[in-house]
């Protein structure tokens, strides 16, 4: 029995330390990084039609970056021809050009060549299985950790931009592989944050009350809760709220701060715990 004992304990050491040691290399690898994204808390907002809160932000960032053809990955839903149209016909507009990604014969090559994609929302649960059975969350992760692919997310796509999709607000409808996410930001975040529920008769738990929640887990860290009509802009290490409403962060032991738009809470990597 005292082997066993010994055996056991030496392979949660080793266990232990490589977990260590995963996360050491991704916040280092977190701290050297290029991305440029745009992170929103959904397509829809209200008293604006899809994405309007969004297009001067959008245009401005794919002009930036030299963009014309957009990727949209539809994985959040099911029906993506549908899908893809409606995002299609907001955005071709604007002097893009649209495409699915599930039109494309290969998924991995159209992603190693594409300059920017858009990751829909929908279903999170569904949309990071998807991305693991095509093999895309580290491609994806390492070609806009590296500045070469332009990432836009709204909604289920900005959950699975972020360290996990631990905070999403969907049901689990199907089981991805990990709840780890492509990771471009080092932490989590909460969309369409709202504080209270609209219907002040509703007993059911709170969004505040679901984070409190996950934060007495201990793989929780920072929560970034992002209301509708909020956009995180993330260009290396720089992060600017901004969008048409502001965010919320949650930190252990701590009471809940309010960033209106325009703040600048690069801090969240500056301050990452390594």
């Amino acid at each position: 029995m005292k082997y066993l004992l010994n055996a056991f304990h030496f392979h949660y050491r080793c266990q232990s330390n490589r977990t260590f040691v995963k996360y050491l290399s991704y916040n280092l690898q977190i701290m050297e990084q290029h991305s440029k994204a745009l992170l929103l808390s959904s397509s829809n907002c209200h008293g604006y039609s899809m994405l309007e809160f969004a297009k001067e932000e959008i245009c401005d960032f794919l002009k930036k970056h030299d963009v014309q053809e957009l990727i949209f990955i539809p994985y959040a839903q099911k029906g993506y021809d549908g899908y893809t149209k409606t995002i299609k016909n907001v955005i071709d507009p604007w002097g893009f050009s649209v495409s699915g990604l599930h039109t494309f014969n290969d998924p991995v090559e159209a992603i190693k060549t594409a300059r920017a994609i858009f990751v829909g929302g929908g279903n999170t649960f569904l949309l990071l299985k998807t991305l693991y059975d095509n093999n895309l969350v580290s491609l994806i992760r390492e070609r806009v950790w590296a500045g070469d692919l332009a990432y836009i997310g709204s909604s289920a796509g900005t959950n699975v931009a972020t360290k996990s999709i631990h905070t999403t607000n969907d049901m689990p409808i199907i089981y991805p592989p990990s709840f780890d996410a492509i990771g471009i930001v080092p932490f989590n975040i909460n969309p369409h944050y709202i504080d209270k529920p609209e219907n002040e008769k509703h007993k059911g738990e709170t969004r505040d009350q679901r984070i409190g929640e996950y934060m007495e887990m201990p793989h929780a860290g920072t929560v970034l809760g992002l209301r509708e009509g909020s956009i995180l802009h993330v260009h290396g290490k720089s992060l600017i709220l901004k969008g048409v409403a502001g965010a919320v962060l949650f930190k252990k032991g701590e009471e809940k701060t309010e960033y209106p738009v325009g703040t600048d809470v690069s801090f969240l990597i500056d301050n990452i715990n390594i």
